[in-house]
């Protein structure tokens, strides 16, 4: 059965997870699942606890259940992502290899392996690692990402019109052509609103993230007000979600506004996100061009 087909009891905990709504799955009664959905359900918890900020209580009952982690694939590549998470890049990069090379074919091991690799810059390599999936939808959001992050759009716009042929009505789905279609613009923008809105004006959806992609349609919409109060509401549900205060950086910038005081928090809060290293690197740019020219004073 098609965990995410309308009959499939993973449903209602895989949208939750994509939703950000971390603390409605870390809860989710999983000894109410059959059997054989069990550990998917208990590998979703623990992702869930991971991107929460407990990877490293994570790790510390691992530790204690030391055989168990050892006796399953899924989580050794839990355990691995949790330590990228917490830092330990090259033991967990290590493992990941490990892991893609021995069980290259398990769907926990082609995602987690494949964010791991992500994160490292390692798209084409994460890219092989995902077209190997078996019907996963969150192999394949993760492969319209990459192409996205690529400026590949044509390449997306194939692996989601693929998707939609088999996935149904699926939420990743409609998500994931959201993404495309805030990258392709005109008319796209008003079709991922309407997903966004969606989910985030429902009280069973709406969470930061629901809300702070609604914004970031509404910026591409030049709905700055509207954009304003979406990302407020995002703030008062996580203070500290990176990517609201991403979105809020780049909100003020548009809106003429200060932004010393979103960026202090977001630097507490996330101090090693894409964002801020893509800025610093620019400005390091920036100053290693300046500094090859004097200023010149007018006699």
């Amino acid at each position: 059965m098609d965990p995410f087909s309308a009959e499939g009891e993973l449903l209602t905990l895989h949208n939750a997870f994509h939703q950000g709504l971390y603390s409605t799955v870390i809860s989710f009664p999983i000894s109410s699942l059959s059997a054989s959905n069990q550990t998917t359900a208990r590998i979703l918890q623990l992702r869930a606890r991971i991107l929460s900020g407990e990877a490293v209580a994570i790790l510390n009952e691992f530790e204690l259940a030391s055989a168990d982690v050892e006796g399953s694939v899924e989580l050794q590549a839990v355990k691995a992502f949790a330590q990228y998470i917490t830092g330990d890049t090259e033991e967990a990069v290590a493992k990941v290899e490990e892991l893609i090379k021995e069980s290259k074919d398990n769907e926990t091991v082609q995602v987690l392996g494949g964010m791991v690799l992500v994160r490292e810059g390692r798209l084409e390599e994460a890219v092989e690692v995902l077209k190997g999936h078996q019907g996963c939808l969150e192999a394949l959001s993760l492969m319209v990402y990459i192409r996205l992050s690529q400026n590949r759009t044509d390449l997306a716009i194939k692996e989601v019109t693929a998707a939609k042929k088999w996935a149904q009505d699926s939420m990743l789905v409609n998500l994931a052509e959201s993404w495309v279609g805030l990258r392709q613009g005109a008319e796209k923008y008003q079709q991922s609103y309407y997903v966004y809105e969606e989910l985030a004006q429902a009280p069973i959806s709406s969470s930061a993230q629901t809300l702070t992609g609604q914004a970031i349609a509404e910026l591409h919409l030049g709905r700055l007000e509207e954009a304003e109060v979406a990302l407020k509401m995002a703030l008062e549900k996580d203070p500290n979600f990176p990517e609201a205060l991403v979105a809020m950086v780049v909100h003020n910038v548009l809106a003429g506004k200060e932004t010393e005081d979103v960026m202090s928090t977001l630097q507490t809060a996330a101090p090693s996100h894409i964002f801020l290293q893509d800025l610093k690197a620019k400005s390091d740019l920036f100053d290693q061009a300046a500094s090859k020219y004097s200023p010149k004073v007018a006699a």
